[in-house]
């Protein structure tokens, strides 16, 4: 890695967790240039703007979640314990995430309205691709038997996002995990009880 590629990637890691935690419009030019210890001129020697940080600076966000869901899946075969490896580490992304201040995708779709289209186009995206990793794992379970046939993929993963994601806005509200928590323990029994075929 070159020099100025590490500098881009600098940039993007504390960028990242700056949006993440004081949003694009909270966060000022000069709070970037404050967290990266560079001058603006610096900064647009790598990027063309800011929304080009920003959307880069999420997409770098992104990764670090995708690669962690990509670790815990990989050593498991089964559909059942595939998802609720990801329910699992995502409860533990309430103490340790990969990007302080929460899920970027939560934090950016709730900021990104008609004001931001490029970033709310980049957010659905993201989103998109969670719902099809596990879409993903729910056909193949259904395939391979090991999730009840009437399952409906697409039902079953706006549950379970909507679950993880909303259990995690109530506990940054509160200041309580207790929430997330109650979220988690709720969908290893709906896996559990809904997802399970039939025993012959």
């Amino acid at each position: 890695m070159s020099k100025g590629q590490e500098t881009k990637l600098k940039i993007l890691q504390q960028a990242a967790e700056l949006f993440n935690q004081q949003g694009y419009a909270g966060a000022s030019m000069s709070d970037i240039m404050k967290v990266t210890g560079l001058q603006k001129g610096g900064i647009y020697n790598h990027f063309q703007s800011k929304e080009d940080l920003a959307i880069q600076a999420f997409d770098y966000a992104i990764a670090q979640y995708v690669q962690r869901y990509q670790g815990v899946i990989q050593g498991k075969r089964h559909a059942i314990a595939r998802l609720q490896a990801i329910i699992d580490i995502f409860a533990s992304f309430g103490e340790n995430p990969p990007i302080t201040g929460g899920c970027p995708i939560l934090n950016t779709a709730i900021e990104s309205d008609d004001a931001h289209p490029a970033l709310r186009e980049r957010t659905q995206v993201a989103m998109n691709g969670w719902r099809h990793l596990i879409c993903r794992i729910i056909q193949k379970g259904i395939a391979r038997g090991e999730i009840h046939p009437e399952v409906n993929p697409d039902e079953t993963t706006t549950v379970m996002i909507a679950t993880l994601e909303g259990g995690l806005m109530m506990s940054k509200l509160y200041g309580d995990m207790i929430h997330l928590q109650r979220a988690i323990k709720h969908l290893h029994e709906y896996v559990i009880a809904r997802l399970s075929p039939p025993q012959p």
